[in-house]
């Protein structure tokens, strides 16, 4: 593949200055994915990136922090954005100081975002600032912050867009306020504020999350009669997903056909849309006909793509169609996704079908992919259903030691922890629940006091003692019931 052919975003500009070799090989975007999209791999190949010392262009370090941002890649953006602008001299415009704002909510939490916020100089505390901060106090649903900071947008006589309003309406759709969408959408008609695409398709939403079908179709309407705003392909997969969700399958395959329609651009996003929609009607057929299109309207297909057809012909009870389409992916030589094999591994676990889940699994790690925690999450949801305890046991061990692929630990669940508990309880099995619990260790810092309480029951169940539980109560400082502290006092002696 030539140089330039490599370029995720087409740009060819500053090509003699990429063959020097102060400068990186190879576009950011694939240096960064080329082990693959889990988090783990990005985050080595920054790390070897920023080691190199090579120089990139500031157009490519922005094309890959929107790629980062809609893979959910946080944190490794936020370190791109952090060292390109304090050790290799990157300036960063106010549009980019709103995305840093952003990304350190979403990795420092919003004391964070709003310490950095504060210390913008003046001149960056613009709209676009206004409206990071905003949507970060909107997404972590802190209603009486987000109103707050408009309100200061409207004393500042800032030029407010739709933008901010389609926060606050998404806001009060999630908390259930939808009684004050509607001032919302009076408050921009009386301003003249430009409806857009978005702040309908929100309208929408909200609407149905009131039952309210009538009146999503009246907003659709209202869209048409307007003019200023054509409802586009995003309009008609927001209303079929919507009867969808109402059951009503014949209107929901309406819209997908308008849907269809307005795909003119064949967006990668609107066959996917098209693919799980008709799913949810169980229209097998039309899943593959949009499948046949999908894949003549591209010449690569993506793994989100595949990904999402088999996740649907799983849904849809068809594992031998989602068999055939994952050996077809599997011999196109992808770059490995290991959510595609989770899938498949899922439904063969599912039917009880463990052998074709292994051989599933050692493919994958013929090709130089790793299961990771929800791999290990599949089968433990499986031996704790077979109460095959031990295996569920080695399975929470795995997931631990993996962690999560964001970096951050994987820690079971309380009901996870309390099921094989209460197994080792019943089962007199001392040893066992210690060897779970130092396991457990690992991801939980606070075992908390049923878990104690089980496993005191446990100790008088099988007669042993142990004066070394007496002590861990108090360097945990748990304080149990009545009842086990008279067990203990059996339990705690020489």
């Amino acid at each position: 593949m030539s140089l330039i052919q490599r370029f995720v975003s087409g740009r060819t500009k500053n090509i003699p200055n990429r063959l020097s070799k102060k400068y990186l090989e190879e576009a950011l975007y694939y240096r960064l994915f080329k082990e693959g999209g889990e988090e783990v791999n990005v985050r080595r190949q920054l790390n070897l990136f920023l080691k190199s010392k090579k120089r990139v262009f500031k157009w490519e370090v922005d094309d890959t922090l929107i790629k980062l941002r809609d893979r959910k890649l946080y944190a490794p953006a936020l370190k791109l954005s952090e060292i390109m602008s304090t050790r290799r001299g990157v300036n960063k415009t106010v549009s980019d100081q709103a995305i840093h704002l952003d990304l350190i909510a979403k990795t420092r939490g919003i004391a964070e975002a709003e310490n950095y916020f504060i210390d913008l100089p003046e001149s960056s505390k613009n709209h676009l600032t206004y409206c990071a901060l905003l949507n970060c106090y909107c997404k972590k649903m802190n209603t009486e912050k987000a109103e707050a900071l408009m309100e200061k947008m409207k004393e500042l006589d800032m030029a407010i867009t739709s933008m901010p309003y389609n926060q606050l309406m998404t806001l009060y759709s999630e908390t259930s306020k939808l009684e004050k969408i509607p001032a919302i959408i009076q408050e921009m008609k009386t301003n003249q504020i430009m409806p857009d695409s978005y702040m309908y398709n929100v309208w929408m939403r909200a609407l149905a999350a009131a039952n309210d079908i009538f009146g999503v179709e009246r907003v659709v309407d209202e869209m048409k009669r307007d003019g200023r705003v054509s409802p586009d392909w995003t309009t008609y997969s927001n209303l079929a997903s919507i009867y969808a969700e109402a059951g009503l399958f014949d209107k929901t395959e309406t819209a997908l056909k308008e849907l269809e329609k307005r795909n003119e651009k064949r967006e990668l996003s609107a066959y996917n849309f098209l693919i799980t929609l008709y799913g949810k009607t169980g229209n097998l057929r039309e899943v593959y006909r949009v499948w046949r299109s999908h894949r003549l309207a591209f010449s690569k297909t993506p793994n989100i793509s595949y990904l999402n057809l088999i996740q649907t012909l799983i849904k849809l009870n068809d594992l031998p169609g989602a068999e055939k389409h994952f050996r077809e992916w599997h011999s196109g030589r992808p770059t490995y996704d290991m959510r595609i094999v989770n899938s498949l591994i899922q439904a063969y676990v599912n039917e009880g079908q463990l052998e074709k889940a292994e051989e599933t699994k050692k493919g994958a790690l013929h090709r130089g992919a790793k299961p990771n925690a929800k791999t290990y999450e599949i089968y433990l949801e499986y031996y704790l259903k077979s109460g095959e305890m031990k295996l569920a046991v080695d399975c929470i061990a795995n997931a631990i030691s993996l962690g999560r692929g964001d970096g951050s630990k994987w820690v079971p669940s309380d009901k996870i922890i309390m099921t094989l508990m209460g197994y080792f309880e019943q089962e007199k099995d001392v040893d066992s629940a210690e060897n779970f619990l130092e396991i457990v260790r690992k991801s939980v810092d606070d075992l908390g006091t049923e878990v104690f309480e089980s496993l005191i029951r446990t100790y008088a169940g099988a007669g042993r003692t142990s004066l070394a539980i007496g002590r861990r109560l108090k360097m945990e400082n748990i304080e149990v019931s009545e009842e086990s502290k008279k067990l203990l006092d059996v339990i705690c002696v020489e």
